[in-house]
């Protein structure tokens, strides 16, 4: 392990250590100032409609990189010597829409037919908040962001259909507004908050039970302020049901070359 602190190692260099089996818990606060990326793998045969889900769902769905071509597993469009199959630090393998492993190496059941998506994540847009001077909960807490599962529809693709994942920071009203105007600079990585308040007006019941991740604390004042997640898209293939599918465990980031500036809009 370097002697650099996380937040100050370059991506190759925690991907080094992912590859290596030395990192392998959730990468929020790593590599400070790069994109991180949640993980869609799929056959050529369901690659097009996913395709189609993400651009009709951009919020949840943000498309930052992709395989050039089928069976690509050395992503050129986010990074040098990024091998997909080994530098992320947890995967989910799906089979039939349902969770049959969870592993840190998909070497033993890539296929020659298999395409990436990677689509842009809220630890990008996390930084920008802190360097504003707001608190990030899960960052100061040191665990993985809340994650839940809403009653927000998604708009239909082929086989693809669901609802909306969202994660969940707590921020007093004013600072929630200001993380509203500076998110909305980043729509490649969730932008804007999709609500904020009530949690059961969008269909969570207990906002002390997250469906993803961990639970942090919400103070007194604080209301809870809800992103559109990148983990919408494993609802998704739960329902779709392709014969393989895999993605990233919630909060187990692919760390790219992309500079998080990359994606702001000024």
């Amino acid at each position: 392990m370097s002697n650099k602190s996380a937040q100050e190692m370059a991506p190759a260099e925690v991907r080094a250590l992912i590859r290596s089996g030395e990192w392998n818990v959730n990468t929020s606060g790593i590599s400070s100032g790069y994109v991180q990326g949640n993980i869609v793998i799929l056959p050529k045969s369901w690659a097009d409609d996913f395709l189609k889900f993400c651009q009709m769902n951009p919020k949840p769905c943000p498309i930052v990189g992709m395989s050039d071509n089928p069976g690509d597993f050395m992503l050129s469009s986010v990074g040098d010597d990024v091998d997909i199959r080994t530098d992320v630090p947890s995967y989910k393998i799906f089979r039939d829409g349902k969770v049959v492993d969870e592993v840190t190496d998909i070497r033993d059941v890539w296929q020659d037919d298999l395409v990436t998506f990677v689509l842009g994540c809220s630890f990008s847009f996390e930084e920008a908040l802190v360097a504003d001077g707001l608190e990030i909960r899960n960052v100061t807490e040191k665990v993985n962001v809340p994650m839940y599962r809403t009653n927000i529809e998604c708009r239909t693709a082929g086989p693809f259909s669901g609802t909306t994942v969202v994660s969940m920071r707590p921020m007093k009203p004013k600072d929630a507004i200001r993380a509203i105007q500076i998110c909305t600079r980043f729509p490649s990585v969730h932008g804007a908050p999709l609500h904020f308040g009530d949690p059961e007006s969008i269909g969570i019941k207990d906002i002390n039970q997250p469906d993803f991740g961990d639970a942090v604390t919400i103070k007194e004042g604080e209301v809870p302020v809800f992103w559109a997640c990148g983990v919408t898209p494993q609802v998704a293939l739960e329902q779709a049901k392709p014969p393989l599918c895999i993605t990233h465990s919630p909060g187990c980031m692919l760390v790219t070359d992309l500079r998080n500036s990359q994606l702001a809009v000024l």
